[in-house]
């Protein structure tokens, strides 16, 4: 039983990278803050690889980027509204720096959604207006950032129940003990 729990959160995390309207494929992101604040963001789920790594995109410049720099500790909430499903995953925040994966990753970016990665100032800098962006032409900031598990918790919403899984690694696998919800 407790392992077809972790075989349903990995099918739902798998979904939301391949199906785009999956209630996964948009999660919320944790990092420390610069000033022992919290940031916390939206961010969408790019891939999930076979150790469950779980990689999204943003600017080089932005602040998700300077708090991991300095503190690694990410967590990450997703949420199916349909299946009452919460699923908490808690790690390490990796940037990739891989100089021929981030190639190879930025040739599958939609040319509209390039767009992102291509603005002359960083992120959250002050503008007049929405229509006062610049882009740079032959340069971008493209960043690749790999979520590296090391707990999952997983919350089912459900009468007369609620269920609650936490799991960790042992080696290759997650083992799941069951926790008050």
């Amino acid at each position: 039983m407790i392992q077809d729990l972790f075989k349903e959160l990995t099918a739902e995390l798998r979904l939301g990278a391949s199906k785009k309207g999956h209630p996964f494929r948009y999660f919320a992101l944790a990092t420390q803050g610069l000033q022992n604040d919290i940031g916390l963001r939206t961010v969408v789920l790019r891939r999930v690889s076979p150790e469950f790594h779980l990689t999204f995109y943003t600017d080089s410049r932005s602040s998700k980027i300077k708090e991991l720099n300095k503190n690694q500790h990410i967590s990450a909430l997703f949420y199916h509204p349909k299946k009452l499903f919460q699923l908490k995953v808690e790690g390490k925040g990796q940037l990739v720096t891989d100089r021929q994966l981030i190639e190879n990753h930025w040739k599958n970016v939609p040319t509209k959604a390039r767009r992102d990665y291509t603005v002359f100032i960083p992120p959250g800098s002050t503008i007049k207006s929405p229509e006062a962006i610049d882009y740079l032409q032959d340069k971008n900031h493209f960043a690749i950032v790999n979520l590296i598990p090391q707990k999952f918790e997983y919350l089912k919403l459900g009468r007369p129940n609620h269920t609650r899984v936490q799991f960790l690694p042992h080696g290759n696998i997650w083992k799941g003990t069951y926790l008050i919800p």
